[in-house]
C-alpha cells in the first residue's frame, strides 16, 4: 500500500476531488481514481467523500493506493486484419476503438491479446509480458497500420529506425476550420503544465516534434489533411494541429468542439508505414485504406 498526502492550497479551492487527484496522482487515470474514491481509499480531513466533492483551502487529502497487481497478457481469439506477415514482422490494421496493449482498465481485448493467439510464442520480449511484440503504438481511437515484431532482432532494428526518425509514417485526419496548401509545425511537446494528463506544446522541458501537413480537400468548416511525422511524440498530430488552431474533428481531449458527427474520438487514421526490413534490407511500405466511418464523414461534408 502506498499512501499519498496532499494539502489543498487556495489556488485549488473549489476544484473537484477527482480532478485534483488526477493531476496529483498522474499517470493514474481519472476512472481509476474515481473507483479508488468510491471504494473508500481517499479521505478529506479524515472523512470519505464523493468524487465530485468541492475542495477548500487547507483540506488534507490522504489517498491509500493499492500496490499494482502483476499482470500477464492472455491469448484471445480476436480476429486481426493482417496487412503483411513474415517470420520477423506482422503489420496489423488496427480498428478504431481497440487498445494496443493491456493496461489499467484495458486488461483484455487488445492487439496484444489477439497477437498472442495469432502468433503464439513468436513475439519479441523486449517490452515485457504485457507488451510482447509491441515496438510502437497508436491511440485507442486512432485507426490504421502498426507493425509488431516477432523476435528481438527485428524489434531492435525497428526501434532503431524509429529513434532515427527514418520510418515513413503518414496519417489522414479531418481538422476543424479551413486550411490551405502545405505547412510544417516544428514545436516541442511535453506534459501540459496545466494538466499533467495531457500533452502540449511547451517552452521548456519538451522534446522536438515535427509534423508536416498537406491539404487534400477543403470543406465549409473542415479540412481533410495528410500528416507526415518526422518525429513520433505522444499525441503529436493532435497536439500540433490544436496548436495551430485546427484541432481534429471529434478530439474531446484537445479540441472538444461540438459537431454534427458521431465520431467516437478523433478522426485520425494511420494510412502508411514504411521501413527497412530487418532481415532482407528491402524497403517495405504497408498501406491501410481509410476506413468506412472516415469516408462516410467525407461524403457528408461534400453534400
Amino acid at each position: 500500500m502506498s499512501i499519498k498526502t496532499f494539502f489543498v492550497d487556495k489556488d485549488d479551492a473549489g476544484e473537484r476531488l477527482d480532478v485534483y487527484l488526477s493531476e496529483g496522482l498522474a499517470p493514474l487515470s481519472r476512472s481509476y481514481i474515481q473507483k479508488l474514491i468510491k471504494d473508500g481509499g481517499v479521505t478529506i480531513n479524515g472523512i470519505q467523500r464523493k468524487s465530485n466533492f468541492r475542495l477548500s483551502a487547507g483540506d488534507e487529502i490522504v489517498a491509500d493506493i493499492p500496490e499494482p497487481v502483476s499482470l500477464t497478457a492472455a491469448a484471445e481469439n480476436i480476429p486481426l486484419n493482417v496487412l503483411y506477415e513474415d517470420e520477423d514482422l506482422i503489420f496489423i490494421d488496427k480498428p478504431k476503438g481497440m487498445v494496443v496493449h493491456p493496461g489499467a482498465g484495458h486488461e483484455t481485448g487488445t492487439v496484444v491479446n489477439a497477437l498472442l493467439y495469432h502468433c503464439g510464442d513468436s513475439l519479441s520480449g523486449i517490452n515485457g509480458v504485457l507488451r510482447p511484440g509491441i515496438v510502437h503504438r497508436i491511440d485507442k481511437d486512432t485507426s490504421g497500420v502498426i507493425v509488431c515484431c516477432k523476435n528481438d532482432a527485428a524489434h531492435r532494428s525497428v526501434a532503431a529506425q524509429l529513434a532515427e526518425h527514418s520510418i515513413n509514417r503518414k496519417y489522414y485526419a479531418i481538422v476543424n476550420g479551413r486550411l490551405e496548401g502545405e505547412g510544417t509545425v516544428d514545436a516541442p511537446i511535453g506534459r501540459s503544465p496545466q494538466n499533467r494528463l495531457k500533452m502540449a506544446v511547451v517552452s521548456t522541458g519538451g522534446k522536438r516534434a515535427v509534423t508536416h501537413y498537406k491539404v487534400l480537400e477543403v470543406f465549409d468548416k473542415y479540412t481533410f489533411v495528410e500528416c507526415s511525422l518526422e518525429t513520433g511524440r505522444t499525441h503529436q498530430i493532435r497536439v500540433h494541429m490544436t496548436h495551430i488552431n485546427h484541432p481534429l474533428l471529434g478530439d474531446a481531449v484537445y479540441g472538444n468542439i461540438p459537431s454534427r458527427f458521431k465520431t467516437d474520438g478523433q478522426v485520425l487514421h494511420a494510412g502508411q508505414l514504411g521501413l527497412i526490413h530487418p532481415r532482407t534490407g528491402e524497403y517495405l511500405n504497408i498501406i491501410s485504406q481509410i476506413p468506412d466511418y472516415f469516408n462516410n464523414i467525407i461524403k457528408q461534408l461534400k453534400i
